[in-house]
């Protein structure tokens, strides 16, 4: 297979409302920004392919507006998933690999503050089943966080201590939404408290693939990524074991992860609790840093955060603090699709 590698990521400052900027606005900047990271023009762009939600947009087909911002005239090879965007990610890596591109343009955006992103996530689960009862994407995670705590997997105390390790090191990330030091506050949804819960954030996220000796072109040491892989879990939670993610594992294996030690993790767990399920089925141990950047715990753009921790990852391979990275994005209920990337850099920042 072609080497492919991720050469550029940028990504907004993520806020609790941008409700006086369209979605073309808030992503325009990001979009400028990477681009000029590499030099490149939306012309020399082989393929573009874009990650979102119409749900939280209110109206369909939301992304043809986006594409405002990237310049879709004249016409350019394009796609797009009703997904998180490290789906999308993916799904460029592909086209990457197949040949038919050697460079592709990946940005996904959410905007969670105009309505209540916790109902809207309802709509993801089992409609025969489980929808019906309402049950929204806190009381869902509180469902997985007590049944870790049941399994003496984790204790609310080691729930608050994975909550200040992240927002405190989010400190160093001026992207990051919340930062430093903060009390658990009250329960949302027993066992979880406020700080076990993601922020409502808006925010967006980009990032520039290419291929082999164009890869290097453009950028000093590329992050390439040696594998990647997504699996899905069965859609009714009541036939799941809450306490495991064998899709993350087994996305994982197909990957590579487990060929050798990474030395970082940045992993889509906007839950404290699902941080707990992830490091389990990931086998990460102290010796891995784990969410640099604060993870989706301190700035959770709905659509944007699984591309982010691949992003994320990839700069730190960028600037040599990580040489083999693993990075990981979730959607839908308690884990229920995950997808694992492994990034490395080559020996030495040239």
């Amino acid at each position: 297979m072609r080497d492919v590698a991720i050469v550029a990521f940028s990504q907004t400052g993520h806020r609790r409302s941008s409700e006086e900027l369209s979605e073309v606005e808030m992503l325009m900047p990001v979009l400028h920004d990477v681009l000029g990271r590499t030099g490149l023009r939306t012309g020399d762009i082989g393929f573009t392919c874009s990650g979102s939600s119409d749900y939280l947009a209110g109206r369909a087909f939301s992304f043809t507006m986006a594409l405002d911002g990237v310049g879709a005239w004249p016409p350019i090879s394009e796609s797009h998933v009703e997904m998180d965007g490290a789906w999308a990610l993916y799904e460029a890596w592909v086209k990457l690999l197949t040949g038919d591109a050697d460079t592709a343009l990946v940005y996904a955006y959410g905007k969670s503050s105009p309505g209540s992103v916790r109902d809207v996530l309802t709509r993801q689960l089992d409609p025969y089943y489980i929808a019906p009862l309402w049950p929204d994407a806190v009381a869902v995670a509180a469902l997985q966080a007590q049944a870790l705590i049941d399994a003496e997997h984790t204790s609310e105390r080691e729930l608050a201590g994975i909550a200040a390790r992240s927002r405190t090191a989010a400190s160093a990330n001026p992207h990051a939404q919340l930062r430093g030091p903060m009390a658990q506050g009250d329960y949302v949804v027993r066992p979880l408290r406020t700080g076990d819960c993601p922020p409502v954030s808006d925010g967006a996220a980009a990032v520039i693939l290419a291929a082999g000796d164009r890869a290097r072109e453009l950028c000093e040491r590329p992050a390439w990524i040696r594998g990647m892989d997504h699996r899905i879990e069965s859609h009714s939670l009541g036939v799941r074991d809450l306490t495991e993610s064998p899709s993350t594992r087994l996305a994982a294996e197909r990957a590579g992860a487990f060929e050798r030690p990474v030395d970082t993790a940045e992993l889509h767990a906007p839950f404290t609790s699902q941080e707990v399920v992830l490091r389990r089925a990931l086998k990460l141990d102290d010796t891995v840093t784990v969410n640099p950047s604060g993870g989706a715990l301190a700035a959770n753009p709905v659509m944007a955060a699984g591309l982010i921790r691949l992003g994320e990852a990839a700069a730190r391979v960028h600037t040599g603090a990580s040489d083999r990275a693993l990075a990981h994005a979730t959607s839908g209920p308690c884990l229920q699709q995950n997808l694992v990337a492994v990034l490395e850099g080559e020996p030495h920042v040239r």
